[in-house]
């Protein structure tokens, strides 16, 4: 296939670099270097590997240029397609990660880059000072299809940004609008939950209570009360009359694939209701066809329905981009002028996101999630069954699935990457797994195949 490739003269060029290279000469070779990968290529398909570059090589000289947040093997992965990625040595792997729950139309779709090609040539960004096509189109889509979805009945409006972070931003700031517009001053408190994972920024770190990721950066955004997911009894006292908002994640991803009950969303909604507190879900990771359903809580009474919802990832199958969807009582309250973006809306991860939302919101693919998401659960419990002193419990719906583990997964994570399968964790000791929806039965049982054969060394 067509598909770039670090040629020869890539690896040459690159090898030339020592270490301390001087950021003039790194720039100057690097686009040399980028020139020369972008002649007709060898094909991706030959097998061969004597021209390929070190990966190792190359990722300790651009350590020395990039902030060290990372921590990540010594591979580097150039090309996609479907479920499966090929390093710089061309090793295929399946991959059971979707980029964290990103690429759900799988790596390479031929209509997204289809769709990003055509717009990159018309029109990629124009500020926000102005309109563009497809800022308001997408937003149209979003509000149709969530109506039809039979999930969050008053979906009214939708403010467009670049990531879940930024969609979760939106989220805090519109609801303590909400808040100090009731005309209670100190009506600014915000709950969230335990194993919540709500984005890096100062507001969603915040609604995040791990010390891991909270730690460096306290304080906190002050106003933040923590409790614990699917506790009913402690609602009452969790979310008070000096409540703005509760944001919460119909399923857990970060912590560990844990649902949260209907009984518990319910009541939760009620006591917002109660006292006049914003009820936010973030359906960044487990929404847009992950569970079987266009949104997680889709299944849900209309009294468990949000005033708020967040989504990215899935949205742009990699472009980036995020949306944070409001009913018109909490539209009313924002003006213009109380929030903003640069880059959000721009007409090519719109227009991108646009394609996407309407193939992830077909009957067809939603149903083939909820059924490959049957298989891998199937597979799973037998998995179980054979090795009950390390798996304890599967849990999550359609193509968000939690393995519990009974020991750290970390090692059968290196192994399993190195026999070709790309898994995730989560949470305590749990294995997660989000692959592409459009992962084909051979292929789950092909990774399937892999995670026993390491399961069976580590039982």
């Amino acid at each position: 296939m067509a598909a770039l490739r670090f040629s020869i003269s890539t690896q040459r060029a690159l090898g030339r670099l020592t270490t301390a290279a001087p950021r003039g000469q790194l720039t100057r070779t690097i686009v040399r270097a980028a020139s020369t990968a972008s002649q007709p290529a060898q094909s991706a398909e030959s097998g061969a590997t004597s021209g390929q570059l070190d990966a190792k090589d190359v990722i300790a000289k651009e350590a020395n240029y990039m902030v060290a947040t990372y921590s990540r093997p010594n591979i580097m992965f150039e090309r996609g397609e479907g479920s499966y990625l090929w390093d710089t040595n061309n090793k295929k792997y399946l991959d059971f990660t979707a980029g964290i729950a990103v690429n759900s139309l799988g790596h390479a779709d031929k209509g997204v880059t289809s769709v990003l090609a055509e717009q990159s040539q018309k029109l990629i960004h124009v500020c926000n000072l102005y309109h563009n096509p497809w800022t308001g189109e997408l937003s149209r889509l979003i509000i149709d299809t969530t109506r039809a979805s039979g999930a969050m009945t008053d979906a009214s409006r939708v403010f467009i940004c670049n990531s879940g972070s930024e969609a979760n931003e939106a989220a805090i700031k519109f609801a303590r609008k909400v808040g100090k517009s009731s005309g209670n001053e100190k009506k600014i408190g915000f709950v969230s939950f335990h194993n919540s994972f709500h984005g890096r920024t100062m507001g969603s770190l915040s609604a995040t209570p791990n010390v891991k990721y909270q730690k460096p950066f306290g304080p906190m955004v002050p106003g933040f009360s923590y409790g614990n997911l699917n506790d009913v009894a402690a609602i009452p006292e969790l979310v008070t009359e000096e409540t703005c908002g509760v944001i919460v994640e119909p399923i857990q991803g970060e912590g560990g694939i844990h649902i949260a009950t209907e009984e518990f969303l319910v009541a939760l909604k009620k006591r917002c209701q109660e006292v006049g507190a914003v009820l936010i879900y973030d359906e960044i990771q487990c929404g847009l066809g992950r569970t079987g359903e266009l949104w997680a809580h889709g299944a849900l009474p209309k009294e468990a329905h949000p005033d708020i919802m967040t989504t990215a990832k899935a949205l742009g199958n990699g472009v980036p981009i995020g949306a944070t969807i409001v009913t018109e009582q909490v539209a009313e309250k924002i003006v213009i002028g109380d929030h903003g973006t640069t880059f959000g809306g721009n007409p090519l991860a719109a227009r991108v996101a646009h394609h996407v939302l309407g193939r992830l919101s077909s009957k067809e693919m939603l149903k083939e999630i909820q059924r490959k998401g049957e298989v891998f659960k199937t597979q799973l419990e037998k998995l179980k069954e054979k090795y009950p002193g390390l798996i304890s419990e599967i849990r999550g719906r359609g193509l968000i699935i939690g393995v519990q583990l009974t020991k750290d997964p970390a090692e059968i994570v290196t192994e399993c990457r190195d026999k070709g399968l790309l898994i995730l964790t989560a949470g305590k000791n749990t294995l997660r797994i989000v692959p592409p929806y459009i992962i084909t039965d051979e292929q789950i049982h092909q990774g399937l195949d892999i995670l026993e054969g390491i399961l069976a060394k580590s039982a």
